[in-house]
């Protein structure tokens, strides 16, 4: 029988560097593989062990965060606004994880780069970004080669200082391989169930806003119903499909900005999200400044941009679409 335990212990052994490498490059290139672990036993490792210099480990660590985080940055440079949508559509929070990263990135420029892999989740997104904003690739690459060499070097300075508190957790885990992995599986199982039911908790609210449909609205424009449009989305390029005419307001627009839509005309709020989440939210923030006729834009700018040019909207404004 094969002894899992001696199995994993000398594979480690024969290719600690190779397997750091690739779990570190698999972790910047978004795989939820956390990295910085592995490099606190790398820093451990290079205390006790001859045959794995220090300055290996860090260079490969370095070499592996710029080859990921480089093929992001092209992307975004490529496909931008979609693909960070479509990043963050797999998110378990996909509403804030755009806004997040723009946020982040605007207020602080290529810099937040020297912290974003000790934000949990922001190094891809923050790199993607860096592509979309058209920052130039010399400045992309100064910036990101010094935050992974901070990165990398608190985790090794970490692995040395704390060298017998790690040796023994080591020597802890070696000796209980398989209920550890197990144990940790199920912490790692529970985090997500835990997300996912915040997720779920968020969408059952947002149901309590009414929908419009794409037609309804459109039947609203031909027949001259008063109507306000607004585009909650966050602005990635500026010239990304929109709907003529709507205005931007963000989930965290102020008061004032809120009491100047006006009170004779129905709002109807779109994202880009899924279940219309983030549109639900402010349209919820938006009925409670004293504005009635709220909805939140059944599919969003998707059902928009899908709908045929030339459909006709219909002879009457069909009444608005009820959550369920």
């Amino acid at each position: 029988m094969i002894d899992i335990a001696e199995t994993l212990r000398s594979l480690v052994a024969e290719h600690a560097l190779a397997l750091l490498f690739l779990n570190v490059l698999l972790e910047q290139a978004g795989l939820p593989i956390p990295a910085y672990p592995s490099l606190v036993v790398a820093g451990t490792l290079t205390a006790v062990r001859s045959d794995i210099p220090v300055a290996s480990v860090f260079t490969l660590s370095v070499l592996a965060c710029l080859i990921a985080d480089t093929a992001w940055f092209w992307a975004g440079r490529r496909h931008g606004t979609w693909l960070m949508r479509g990043v963050c559509r797999v998110s378990l929070s996909p509403d804030s994880c755009i806004r997040k990263s723009t946020h982040f990135y605007r207020q602080i420029g290529p810099r937040v780069l020297l912290v974003a892999k000790f934000l949990p989740g922001a190094g891809a997104l923050t790199t993607l970004m860096a592509g979309t904003a058209g920052t130039s690739l010399t400045r992309f690459v100064l910036f990101d080669a010094a935050g992974s060499a901070i990165w990398v070097a608190s985790a090794l300075m970490m692995g040395i200082l704390f060298e017998d508190a790690v040796g023994a957790l080591l020597a802890l885990l070696a000796a209980y391989v398989v209920p550890g992995f197990i144990a940790i599986l199920a912490c790692f199982a529970a985090f997500l169930a835990w997300k996912w039911a915040r997720r779920m908790q968020v969408v059952r609210r947002s149901h309590r806003v009414p929908r419009l449909r794409v037609q309804e609205l459109k039947a609203m424009q031909s027949q001259g119903v008063p109507h306000v449009v607004v585009d909650v989305r966050p602005d990635l390029t500026g010239s990304e499909a929109s709907i003529p005419g709507a205005i931007r307001l963000g989930l965290d627009a102020g008061p004032r900005e809120l009491a100047a839509l006006p009170t004779d005309a129905s709002v109807i709020v779109y994202c880009d999200c899924p279940s219309e989440v983030s549109a639900a939210y402010l349209a919820e923030r938006i009925r409670a400044a004293g504005r009635p006729q709220v909805y939140a834009l059944l599919g969003g700018i998707s059902a928009w941009t899908d709908d045929a040019p030339g459909q006709a909207p219909g002879d009457a404004v069909a009444q608005p679409a009820r959550a369920a």
